[in-house]
């Protein structure tokens, strides 16, 4: 058993504190956030993960996990300490490191042993060095310790699964030793290692991110093309997909990414080149060719409908930017209700679980707590989110509740077959 420190308890510090307690080490999750961590302490999460309620309680009832907002407290007898803070993205597009900084100052300031600190947050190439100094400078005397870079791969909706099954471990440092022993916390998960230094670890894992943000994209200005030269992106993609070189994953056309990974890493990644003197065109041409679907998709809609969207009313369905998720973290839904309010239009939503937080950032749309009542009287719905309730749908009667059976599917979770011969005014993206 392991004495492990993780702080911060977002989606990727809870579940990284989560899962090494599953694993049989002695975690001490810390966060500076009082009411989330009291929240924590009686079983509320902060979060929306499948899974992730019923195994923090397991933990916590076996003793193994325990939560705090005192960093003395956190590091009593730890060997590890993982950085798991937020990264947002600041005004120019680089990664704010200021809940980074503060984290490492605290952790020099109340370490009491030996320590192996570990960056779980993505940060910017040389943060792993930066921490250092940090740490170095606050400490009260010299004390050992090492920074060890070891980058999060968790999908949002499979947190838990990417967790415990990784496609594989990678881990950064300039010291073996520390390095070493960071490969033998993760040995439980029997996944490939990649032991390498601390600024290759750190790109890793903002080239990973940035070339799943190019498979959506380009999948994406493929399904423009397949729509004008009448082909079908999704069996396009299917065909593309049994090429091993390229793999079938992140090549589904639709409303592009959002959250918290892709769009603050591209820019992020972007802004970096930049600064050292490049021309990201790539990086540039990904993130313009993301942010066009979802005004695209407005002015789709006001086709279908045959006039302008003054005084009409449209239906979201869905409202986080992926399923399994309640996270509206640069949701299309939110670029979407904004331009369609803008048009004039009325705008309605239904999410699953998204809903309270999308209020107060949508305070404008009217929230439905099911379907059908939102459907209601709509003059068109949007698919915005593919969740597996809206395939269950029952259409014959939500073409009844529509005032016109009009639906732009911007996940293809339907068949355009199917429902234009059931009447629908359909379309979606690519086919």
């Amino acid at each position: 058993m392991k004495q492990i420190c993780v702080v911060g308890v977002g989606y990727v510090g809870l579940v990284t504190a989560a899962c090494f307690a599953d694993l049989g080490n002695r975690v001490t999750a810390l966060d500076v956030n009082e009411k989330r961590v009291e929240n924590l302490k009686k079983g509320i999460m902060p979060i929306y993960e499948p899974g992730l309620d019923e195994l923090v309680k397991r933990n916590v009832n076996a003793g193994r996990i325990t939560f705090t907002t005192s960093y003395k407290e956190a590091l009593k007898d730890a060997e590890y300490a993982f950085i798991a803070v937020g990264t947002p993205s600041g005004e120019s597009g680089e990664a704010d490191l200021q809940y980074v900084a503060a984290a490492a100052t605290s952790i020099a300031e109340n370490m009491t042993a030996p320590l192996v600190i570990i960056n779980k947050s993505t940060v910017p190439i040389g943060t792993g060095d930066w921490v250092a100094d940090i740490v170095k400078g606050a400490q009260p005397k010299p004390m050992q310790f090492a920074v060890v870079s070891c980058p999060e791969f968790l999908r949002e909706g499979s947190a838990i699964g990417d967790f415990m099954s990784p496609h594989r471990t990678v881990i950064g440092s300039l010291d073996k030793d520390a390095a070493n022993k960071v490969a033998h916390l993760h040995l439980p998960l029997r996944a490939p290692i990649v032991i390498t230094d601390l600024r290759t670890a750190e790109m890793i894992k903002y080239a990973s991110n940035a070339f799943l943000a190019t498979k959506i994209s380009f999948i994406n200005e493929l399904a423009d093309l397949c729509e004008l030269v009448g082909a079908d992106v999704k069996e396009v993609a299917a065909g593309m997909g049994y090429d091993a070189r390229i793999g079938r994953h992140f090549l589904d056309a639709g409303l592009g990414w959002g959250g918290s990974c892709f769009p603050k890493d591209v820019e992020a990644l972007a802004f970096m080149a930049k600064e050292k003197g490049l021309n990201p065109r790539i990086l540039n041409d990904v993130m313009e060719v993301n942010y066009d679907r979802r005004t695209t998709a407005v002015k789709h809609v006001e086709k279908m409908i045959g006039s302008e969207l003054k005084g009409k009313t449209i239906g979201l369905l869905g409202l986080a930017f992926k399923p399994n998720t309640d996270d509206m973290r640069d949701a299309p839904s939110i670029d979407i209700a904004a331009a369609l309010l803008k048009a004039g239009a009325k705008v309605r939503a239904y999410d699953p679980v998204a809903m309270e937080v999308a209020r107060p950032i949508l305070p404008a749309v009217d929230m439905f707590d099911e379907p059908y009542k939102m459907a209601k009287d709509c003059d068109a719905l949007m698919v915005v989110t593919e969740w597996n309730e809206f395939k269950q749908l029952d259409l014959e009667k939500l073409k009844g509740l529509l005032k016109s059976p009009v639906i732009y599917d911007g996940r293809n979770i339907y068949d355009p077959r199917l429902m234009r011969e059931m009447g629908f005014t359909y379309r979606a993206i690519g086919r």
